[in-house]
């Protein structure tokens, strides 16, 4: 209530700074909306396009983002400028003091609109307390008491509406958009049978307002008859139509790749259906053993598995079939995640588990290994779906150069190939399927077969380059990875009928082969014309071939090769070394007697020398 009082406040200092920047121009053309007839008199009747009001602002105020805070905040400054335009304010600054609006003052359309955005902040407020209350669950109380205030302000506009002022077509989108709200409120209290006959109410109005009105008018009736449709469908699942489930999936599938408020609805009703379902569930059997499952988050995506595997066969195009490859991953990544969780303090256990059994793993660590499994197999399917539409593009490769688009290679292809041969090693070394000789062979096979077709696009790109020898080279190796699938697929046909076929690809590559080797003698001889002397070009400048004629363009261009510069080093002599070998041949003169002499001179002659006695 005091969020509200804050906004309602028509003469509150800092709401009106916050008011001032962005809604000028909106408080303008509010401003110039013509008025409606003066009270008793007989002039015109007052409309409000409602919903078109409602969706105008919401995609353009932070609900094409899923923002209900920011719609919430423009609706409070609309609200009073609305106020401040019409002279209807709630008391001043000091003292609040409640007013309503009543038929007797109703003389413009703005009245009526002042109702509508109070209805739409209550609503807004009720949506963003639901996004936050996943991870607080008191402020669902919060939640249902912005709905019921909603609802309440639906009522006053359809009371109001009711008068002889307002035209037809404004009281019949009123009483839908009363019935909306009140539909919305009985579904959070889970009153399915109330909800599913407030919605049926809101459906059939805007159906009759479509079939009124021209093509233009009526898309905006028919979408908001989409959005109630998967609420009305859950509703009757609740009551007790087991067939509404296959009627949402079938919803997804249609919403194609669109995104936003349905796509996310038709996911949450799905995900709710899924865990009413799941507390009948308690074991799932894989491989020969059978394991409990006690996570409720497991159950609900093991239920719908085999639903979202038709879904993804029935896909129409690429994009749907990727968004739903996708969407399949992250449950089954969330799933993983709950399962590691439960791990963590089972690890001792699990040791223990093993000593005992001889290597058996544990059912959880079992149940961990095939969810790891989905996941990797989802994955390579979504990755073989994507090689196959790039093989579709590569055979309209002219056209698609002619279009000027970027034309697909075979580099993508072998890309994808090497994450999926990736995903098939994670494949054989799951805990517990070790030993499973059987399980190992099947992901031998399979990796023989996207490695055949990985070599054939490594052959195709040095086709590309024209490497004659390495793409022939190739292609062998193409063929003997196919014989080896041939000759072991005996007792595997059936695990393998989901994966290209192997005879084709031979059929291919024996067909590649014949064009190789016509390729490369057509090359060889353009070569051989193309290496005549007068026209050959050796890049060596104009200084070193003056005996040579060559044609060479070059000699009239701006980059001339005319000389080497700099100029390259050149050897030259160093400067010699002289060794004196004569000096060992030298005969040098006798020194005995003067050694002799020196050695007579002892302490006398020292004596003498001191005294100065000369000899």
């Amino acid at each position: 209530m005091a969020a509200e009082r804050q906004g309602s406040g028509g003469g509150r200092g800092g709401a009106a700074v916050a008011a001032g920047g962005g809604g000028g121009a909106e408080e303008n053309k509010e401003n110039e909306r013509p008025a409606g007839p003066q009270p008793g008199g007989l002039g015109d009747s007052l409309g409000l396009e409602i919903l078109q009001i409602v969706k105008e602002s919401q995609q353009q105020h932070g609900l094409r983002h899923g923002d209900f805070q920011r719609y919430r905040g423009y609706c409070s400054r609309r609200l009073r400028r609305l106020r401040k335009t019409l002279n209807f304010k709630m008391g001043n600054r000091h003292k609040f003091t409640g007013k309503k609006v009543t038929e007797e003052i109703l003389s413009d359309n703005r009245y009526l609109l002042l109702i509508l955005m109070d209805a739409e902040r209550a609503w807004s407020y009720a949506m963003q307390l639901k996004q936050e209350a996943n991870t607080e669950p008191r402020k669902r109380f919060h939640l249902l008491s912005r709905l019921r205030k909603a609802v309440k302000h639906a009522e006053e506009l359809e009371r109001l509406c009711e008068s002889n002022r307002v035209d037809a077509k404004t009281k019949l989108e009123a009483q839908a958009y009363m019935a909306y709200l009140t539909g919305m409120l009985r579904f959070e209290h889970q009153e399915w049978k109330a909800a599913m006959e407030a919605f049926n109410k809101c459906k059939t109005i805007y159906e009759k307002l479509a079939n009124a009105f021209t093509e233009e008018q009526a898309v905006l009736y028919n979408q908001r008859v989409e959005e109630i449709s998967p609420n009305i469908r859950y509703c009757a699942y609740n009551i007790g139509d087991q067939s509404a489930m296959n009627e949402l999936m079938q919803m997804r599938l249609r919403s194609g790749g669109t995104e936003g408020l349905l796509a996310e609805k038709l996911e949450a009703l799905i995900t709710q259906t899924r865990a009413k379902q799941a507390a009948t569930m308690s074991e799932v059997e894989w491989r020969g053993r059978t394991v409990p499952v006690k996570i409720d988050k497991v159950r609900i995506f093991l239920l719908g598995l085999a639903d979202n595997e038709a879904a993804i066969a029935q896909a129409e195009n690429e994009e749907t079939k990727e968004r739903l490859f996708e969407s399949l991953l992250s449950e089954c990544r969330d799933a993983i995640q709950a399962v590691r969780e439960d791990l963590k303090p089972d690890q001792k256990q699990r040791e223990h588990s093993l000593e005992n059994d001889s290597g058996k793993v544990s059912n959880i660590q079992y149940l961990h290994s095939y969810l790891t499994y989905i996941k990797l197999s989802t994955a390579i399917k979504r990755n073989e779906s994507m090689a196959k539409s790039l093989q579709k593009a590569l055979l309209q490769q002219q056209r698609s150069e002619e279009d000027g688009k970027r034309t697909p290679r075979p580099q993508d292809l072998i890309r994808l190939y090497d994450i999926i041969l990736q995903n098939l090693v994670e494949l054989t070394q799951l805990p517990g399927l070790e030993e499973d000789k059987n399980f190992q062979k099947e992901i031998g096979l399979k990796t023989l077969v996207y490695k055949a077709y990985r070599c054939f696009f490594i052959a195709q790109s040095y086709v590309l380059v024209k490497k004659w020898s390495e793409a022939l080279v190739l292609y062998e190796r193409v063929l003997k990875y196919a014989r080896e699938v041939q000759s072991g697929a005996g007792a595997y046909t059936n695990s393998l009928k989901e994966l290209p076929d192997v005879q084709d690809l031979i059929t291919q590559v024996n067909a590649e082969k014949y064009s190789l080797q016509a390729a490369a003698i057509l090359d060889a001889n353009d070569t051989h014309e193309t290496e005549s002397p007068s026209q050959v070009k050796d890049g060596k400048p104009l200084s070193e071939r003056f005996e040579t004629f060559c044609l060479d363009p070059s000699l009239v261009s701006k980059q001339v090769s005319l000389v080497h510069f700099p100029p390259g080093f050149q050897p030259i002599p160093c400067k010699p070394l002289f060794f004196d070998l004569a000096l060992n041949h030298v005969a040098f003169p006798p020194l005995e007697d003067k050694v002799e002499q020196k050695a007579k001179s002892g302490l006398t002659g020292y004596i003498k020398g001191i005294f100065g006695f000369k000899s």
